[in-house]
């Protein structure tokens, strides 16, 4: 009786591995390569999902967004499977947004993966406690920095990393994921002052904490396999990949920094 509910939560697992994780809202460029994914490991660098030059924002038939200085923004993403990890969101002008340098310097926000969100069954302990499947929609908001001037395109970034039990393996790491959407700020309360990044703590596992689960690394940077793409082979699901990032098991704590 075992041995079905292990199968069924791997074949949950490896069916969404063609996706892993991504920025669902704002809607992100998307890519054609990756199916709109963009995973450091599979060789999609960021810092966003697609550069610049191929942002749907280019063109005069893709409708634009609006933002105002001072709004909360909503930013989701769903869980596809997978437990545990940080999203870093930053926010740059569009005409820097392939600088990975103008995002490193324009972080708003850290919160955890799962920080309203969890596995389908929290009873399925298959790979540990609260660590099986379940896509549930996730979400937090972000404050739009109130020092840009009105009508400049402005790009926000998300990247997931820290997520972990990759292809069922429970010590697993996965590497970076990488998101971009492209808005337009108008209007709201005007201040030169710059925010400071912040850290929003608690997930499913902790909730009402300051901390968040995680495997491998705590800090962006560590699981983008510098500039190694992998070797892909016909046939082989695994060879399309360069993860799993580190083998260090799960464990809880805050971004680098906090």
């Amino acid at each position: 009786m075992h041995l079905p509910a292990t199968l069924a939560a791997i074949t949950a697992l490896v069916a969404s591995c063609a996706g892993h994780s991504m920025l669902s809202n704002p809607p992100s460029r998307g890519n054609t390569k990756w199916w709109g994914t963009c995973a450091a490991g599979a060789g999609c660098k960021g810092p966003c999902d697609s550069p610049k030059a191929d942002s749907p924002f280019n063109s005069i038939y893709s409708p634009k967004r609006y933002i105002q200085r001072g709004q909360e923004l909503d930013v989701g993403w769903k869980r596809l499977n997978h437990p545990g990890g940080f999203v870093r969101l930053a926010m740059v002008p569009f005409n820097q947004s392939d600088s990975w340098s103008a995002f490193n310097d324009n972080v708003l926000k850290y919160t955890c993966y799962e920080t309203n969100c969890g596995p389908a069954d929290p009873n399925n302990m298959e790979f540990g406690k609260y660590n099986g499947p379940g896509s549930a929609p996730c979400s937090t908001t972000v404050t739009v920095p109130k020092n840009i001037p009105d009508n400049t395109a402005v790009t926000l970034q998300w990247i997931w990393y820290g997520g972990g039990v990759y292809y069922a393996q429970p010590d697993a790491s996965f590497g970076e994921y990488y998101g971009c959407s492209d808005m337009i700020v108008v209007g709201g309360p005007y201040s030169d002052e710059k925010p400071a990044a912040a850290f929003q703590g608690g997930d499913y596992t902790y909730p009402n904490s300051g901390m968040c689960k995680y495997w491998g690394s705590n800090k962006v940077g560590d699981c983008n396999f510098g500039d190694r793409v992998p070797n892909s082979v016909d046939g082989d699901l695994l060879s399309q990949s360069l993860e799993p990032c580190m083998r260090s098991g799960e464990t809880k704590g805050a971004p680098y920094g906090f």
